[in-house]
């Protein structure tokens, strides 16, 4: 199958909507994504056009690292969303390299998410505990809380949610396909 990534545009909101909540099985990741739009937090959007359909959307968001020294924004990658009928086939993957490259290009010092370790690994992500970032939240997994690292020279500290994080209920609301989250909630419930 032949795809295209492309920035999110307003005519996407409906298709975004549906992407995203074929991909979660839910209507909270849509909800959350326009409660972050709404409120100013979107630092970038990509959809991946198919057919002329978007079968695949990312969305980057403002955090921020509580560095000893300052505040210092970041990026989070949140959500990552291929419609199921087209897993598989690459869509995911050229969206978070579309990702990275936005952030490199906004020059963010780094990009966070929790997601899957096997398959974030693949494209660039690393644990993000071991190199000196506190999780956001006990509810993350600790394999699952990733980073990007894109400057090397960023002050470590805790990563801090945009509060449409919080106020919409997805600080470790993922997937249950994912095998971390799984293991996770298997061993806390």
């Amino acid at each position: 199958m032949t795809f295209a990534v492309r920035p999110v545009q307003d005519a996407d909101r409906d298709a975004v909507r549906r992407v995203s909540g074929r991909a979660f099985g839910h209507g909270k990741v849509p909800d959350l994504v326009e409660a972050r739009a709404a409120a100013g937090d979107v630092l970038g959007g990509l959809v991946a056009v198919a057919g002329g359909d978007v079968v695949g959307f990312v969305q980057l968001n403002r955090c921020w690292v509580d560095a000893r020294e300052r505040l210092v924004d970041v990026a989070v990658l949140s959500p990552l969303a291929t419609d199921p009928d087209h897993q598989g086939q690459g869509i995911g993957t050229a969206l978070v390299a579309g990702a990275i490259e936005v952030a490199r290009q906004r020059r963010e010092p780094a990009v966070f998410l929790e997601g899957d370790p096997d398959f974030y690994s693949a494209r660039g992500f690393v644990a993000a505990t071991p190199l000196g970032f506190g999780r956001p939240s006990a509810r993350i997994p600790e394999p699952a809380f990733q980073v990007a690292l894109l400057d090397e020279g960023l002050p470590r500290g805790a990563l801090v949610y945009c509060q449409t994080f919080w106020t919409q209920d997805c600080v470790g609301l993922r997937d249950p396909r994912l095998a971390a989250v799984e293991e996770y909630f298997a061993a806390t419930h």
